[in-house]
């Protein structure tokens, strides 16, 4: 009984050997799926993370870009406030100009005459305080973005497309045009 029970008990350690490397091996394959799904995982949350960092800069992005719009918003309001007031201002100032003109020449010490001539003055010097400046292109080449040609004469003793006559001057108010200049403009012969 002896043999028998020493095969007997060698068998049941052979199958507690086997029972332990079957445990351990299924041990490891459990860690390797653990881990697997692990990094599967990982991997998910890396790209969700990556996403969510994406969104975050355009977001960003996009604030910075209305802020900035809306900075320029507010610098061009402050900038062109004036403009429908300067449109106004600028008539006065064109019959001021007429004033003058059609006043008699030999009327130097007229007080009437002055009085237009100071008014005029100040008027001007305003409107360049609030840089709202005159376009007043007598001899200059034509310029379609400043003036406004009412009409073309030829004139052999100018180029051609050069401004001839200013009807009416233009304004610009910080650099964009208020009124374009009303001009005669000098054409081939």
């Amino acid at each position: 009984m002896s043999d028998q029970t020493n095969k007997a008990q060698q068998e049941v350690e052979q199958e507690e050997l086997l029972n332990e490397a079957d445990a351990a091996i299924a041990e490891e394959v459990l860690e390797g799926v653990v881990e697997e799904e692990a990094s599967d995982e990982l991997v998910k949350a890396r790209e969700e993370a990556a996403q969510y960092k994406e969104v975050a800069l355009r977001a960003q992005a996009e604030t910075q870009n209305i802020r900035r719009r809306a900075e320029q918003d507010v610098e061009k309001a402050h900038k062109f406030a004036l403009e429908k007031f300067a449109k106004s201002v600028i008539t006065v100032a064109d019959n001021l100009e007429r004033a003058l003109s059609s006043a008699v020449e030999g009327s130097e010490n007229d007080p009437m005459r002055e009085g237009v001539e100071l008014t005029y003055k100040d008027l001007v010097e305003t409107l360049a305080r609030f840089e709202v400046v005159a376009v007043d292109p007598q001899g200059e080449p034509f310029n379609p973005e400043l003036h406004q040609a009412m009409t073309m004469v030829p004139n052999p003793n100018m180029e051609p497309n050069t401004v001839m006559d200013v009807v009416q001057k233009g304004y610009t108010l910080n650099g964009r045009l208020l009124r374009p200049a009303m001009v005669v403009v000098s054409s081939a012969v």
